[in-house]
């Protein structure tokens, strides 16, 4: 059975740790990005099948390192998740209209969480 990778990009260590400790749990292989160039630079050596990523990033905000991914084609199979205390409309339907698979508002349930990864990665080749 395929080992899948998240990269998890946030820059509240705390939401990090408990991140990181939730998808190890679940037998995902992860890697953590404290900003938007660092989510970037390892899309490309870490090679994630999923990325967990958060909305208010520093040097790259995560509706522009989804946009990047987006255009790179290929990452198209990548998954990304949008994390976000911002909930409104508005900024739920700029993350999906970049590319997002989903958006999730904070706090959120970590079983919602999870079977929401589950579920993406179902569907990934």
């Amino acid at each position: 059975m395929k080992k899948y990778k998240i990269l998890i990009a946030d820059d509240e260590p705390n939401i990090v740790i408990s991140l990181e400790f939730l998808m190890q749990q679940a037998g995902y292989e992860v890697a953590i990005a404290a900003d938007g160039e660092q989510v970037l630079a390892l899309m490309a050596t870490f090679l994630p099948d999923l990325v967990l990523l958060d909305v208010m990033l520093p040097l790259l905000n995560g509706f522009q390192a989804c946009q990047q991914i987006r255009e790179h084609g290929e990452w198209n199979r990548v998954k990304v998740v949008m994390l976000s205390a911002k909930g409104r409309d508005l900024e739920v339907s700029k993350g999906l209209a970049l590319g997002a698979n989903a958006y999730i508002t904070k706090p959120f349930s970590t079983k919602e969480l999870i079977a929401q990864v589950q579920l993406l990665l179902a569907d990934t080749p």
